[in-house]
């Protein structure tokens, strides 16, 4: 719900970018005055969509559970998949190499046909450090902040009707905190538009939280969770471009 609420709150403040960059736009014919270097030199920010590919060592280690049964029934399950997902960020520009902003996304990992998925929310800061490349603009940055991961597992048909006291479907919330390093690109197409493509890897940090606390006991977790792996984001941004 926070996530979600940050993501509107961001996309309320896009009208700001707009009337921020028209409002320099005025002033550009003006004649400028020598002064210090400028701080604080525009605004902008935007909606993306993602997609991604993420893994974990094991079934067990992805579904937060170890009560999938014997090796035999959970060694051909699903630990990896394809994500999707979207998500808004709002950020400042600052003497024309940083950016510092916020953020918020929502992904989803389908990973069998009986329903099973793991999704994840996260909202936080990020800062990155551009520079020029003609009218490119190469960037490369850091996130900081937390979210939740969600896990849900239904098993197959044919593994409940062999035991279904077993197999029991089972669904847990994992809060974490996360780094998220970056590399992208972005170009303008307009005045105040622009387009952003941006790899990034997240790293998620944390305990597992759930009611399946005693079986989750026994999984010899370390403080870094999964499932993780690369994403692609393209961005929509509104306001200042760099040009």
């Amino acid at each position: 719900m926070r996530t979600r609420t940050l993501m509107l709150a961001m996309l309320l403040c896009l009208p700001l970018c707009i009337m921020a960059e028209d409002k320099e736009s005025g002033s550009a014919d003006k004649p400028k005055s020598k002064s210090s270097t400028k701080v604080f030199t525009g605004i902008s920010g935007g909606l993306s969509i993602h997609g991604g590919y993420l893994f974990s060592k094991n079934p067990q280690e992805l579904f937060s559970n170890t009560g999938l049964g014997d090796r035999k029934t959970w060694e051909n399950l699903k630990r990896d998949g394809f994500c999707y997902g979207f998500g808004a960020q709002l950020r400042i520009h600052l003497i024309d190499h940083i950016h510092v902003g916020a953020e918020a996304h929502m992904s989803n990992l389908p990973l069998m046909k009986s329903g099973s998925n793991v999704s994840s929310a996260w909202a936080g800061g990020f800062a990155d450090f551009y520079g020029g490349w003609g009218k490119a603009t190469p960037l490369i940055g850091l996130g900081v902040g937390g979210g939740q991961l969600k896990r849900l597992y239904v098993p197959d048909a044919d593994v409940v009707s062999q035991d279904t006291t077993s197999y029991n479907s089972a669904y847990t919330k994992t809060p974490f905190f996360y780094l998220n390093p970056y590399i992208g690109i972005e170009f303008p197409i307009g005045s105040i538009i622009g387009m952003q493509f941006r790899i990034d890897y997240m790293l998620q940090f944390g305990s597992p939280g759930s009611s399946l606390a005693d079986a989750t006991k026994s999984v010899d977790w370390s403080h870094f969770l999964t499932p993780s792996g690369p994403r692609l984001h393209v961005i929509l941004l509104f306001g200042k471009m760099k040009r």
